[in-house]
């Protein structure tokens, strides 16, 4: 299979080139910097920076399937200008992408877009899954313009599927990354008292879902990337502790969080009970079910 992809530098990006590779397919990806991106990951790059223009064509003509999973980090302090740049660089972002779709010839013929668990917006305990409506609040917001500026992509006869992927549990990398030193050190426990609800998947899992959205020519829509399972915050931490055998008793107020992370840090206060209802209609089966066998493996 012949794949394009964006964002292929970030973590999700780089695993997942490893995984096309290994099994024979052929990878190029679109970067801002192509040379660097080129040594990185050894395949083929092309420069692109959306804030230029439209994709390259070139890149994108007589490809099977187009990979988008770029877009300004998230995991930051916001202001103004730093918002402005989360939801720029996703929604002018994909829509330049599609720009180049619209040029390519012959167009790839699926699209297989990144998106969040952010989309639905707080939901409290309410199970959530992909026939829910979107939430009101900022990253919702950011989400549904992501998402419609991907599905322009079907008024070119392309297949989109958009995937909202809940957090990726590795120990290098995200959310689980940045909790290890606290818990080691026995400091960790529930964030704002723990009840709020966190969609998580493993690593492997989340590779998973995504080659077999790439490989499935019959699947489209919204896909939710996040474990059969869902926890609690509290749930999660003392998960967390027993695969660290460390106490996860210390609760961090929301207040706290707010003051350390900033308007973030709002969303893991939160929280939402995302669930993965389309995972057997595209015929993904889970390797790590579950948050104990999840955490085990992350941390080796």
């Amino acid at each position: 299979m012949r794949v394009t992809l964006t964002g292929a530098t970030g973590f999700v990006g780089s695993r997942l080139v490893e995984a096309l590779r290994a099994r024979g397919d052929e990878v190029t990806v679109l970067s801002r910097d192509a040379t660097r991106a080129r040594e990185r990951l050894g395949v083929d790059a092309v420069t692109w920076d959306w804030q230029q223009g439209p994709a390259p064509a070139a890149a994108l003509a007589g490809r099977d399937v187009v990979v988008h999973l770029a877009g300004e980090p998230v995991a930051q302090r916001w202001n103004t200008s730093v918002k402005e740049k989360i939801r720029d660089s996703r929604e002018r972002g994909t829509s330049e992408l599609v720009a180049g779709l619209a040029a390519a010839d012959p167009r790839p013929a699926r699209l297989v877009c990144a998106s969040a668990c952010a989309y639905y917006g707080a939901h409290g305990t309410e199970l959530v899954d992909e026939t829910s409506p979107a939430g009101r609040d900022y990253l919702a917001d950011v989400c549904v313009r992501w998402e419609r500026a991907a599905d322009g992509a079907s008024e070119l006869g392309v297949t989109v599927v958009k995937v909202r992927t809940g957090v990726t549990l590795h120990a290098r990398s995200g959310v689980l990354a940045n909790m290890l030193l606290p818990f080691k050190l026995g400091l960790g426990g529930p964030l704002a008292g723990g009840a709020q609800y966190l969609p998580w998947i493993h690593h492997d899992d989340l590779i998973g879902m995504y080659l077999c959205a790439i490989d499935r020519a019959d699947f489209s829509g919204a896909l939710n990337a996040s474990a059969p399972s869902a926890v609690t915050n509290r749930e999660f931490s003392k998960a967390l502790g027993r695969a660290l055998r460390r106490p996860a008793i210390v609760p961090v107020p929301g207040v706290v969080a707010r003051i350390i992370a900033g308007d973030v840090a709002t969303y893991a206060v939160t929280g939402v009970r995302m669930v993965p209802g389309r995972a057997d209609e595209l015929g993904y089966t889970f390797s790590y079910p579950d948050i104990d066998s999840a955490l085990a493996d992350a941390l080796r």
